[in-house]
């Protein structure tokens, strides 16, 4: 997951009504948060998930992704989607799953 930074919001005009209304302020320039590192893969991290997918290997449904993206037409590379989204719950997450199956396959 990756975060981005929220737009600047555009200078107030000084008046009590309109889009930009409010008091006239000097910007300050804020910290970055310690919560917006959430996420973010470190090296240790990435050894680690990937000794783990070396000992544990592929759950059953990604098993299944498998043979479908190996067979290697477009409707069976639809399928695993539909699969992976049944299982992970969001179309975000399937196609993530989904591209990390097909590199498993060209591995």
């Amino acid at each position: 997951m990756v975060k981005t930074a929220k737009p600047a919001k555009p200078e107030s005009s000084g008046l009590a009504i309109g889009l930009n209304k409010g008091f006239i302020v000097t910007r300050r320039e804020m910290a970055p948060k310690p919560s917006h590192m959430k996420g973010r893969n470190s090296k240790r991290n990435m050894l680690v998930k990937e000794v783990i997918r070396e000992v544990v290997g592929y759950a059953p449904y990604e098993r299944r992704m498998l043979e479908l993206i190996k067979i290697g037409s477009a409707s069976t590379f639809k399928r695993s989607l539909k699969l992976a989204k049944r299982r992970l719950g969001t179309h975000k997450r399937g196609k993530k799953k989904r591209d990390e199956m097909s590199e498993a396959v060209s591995a």
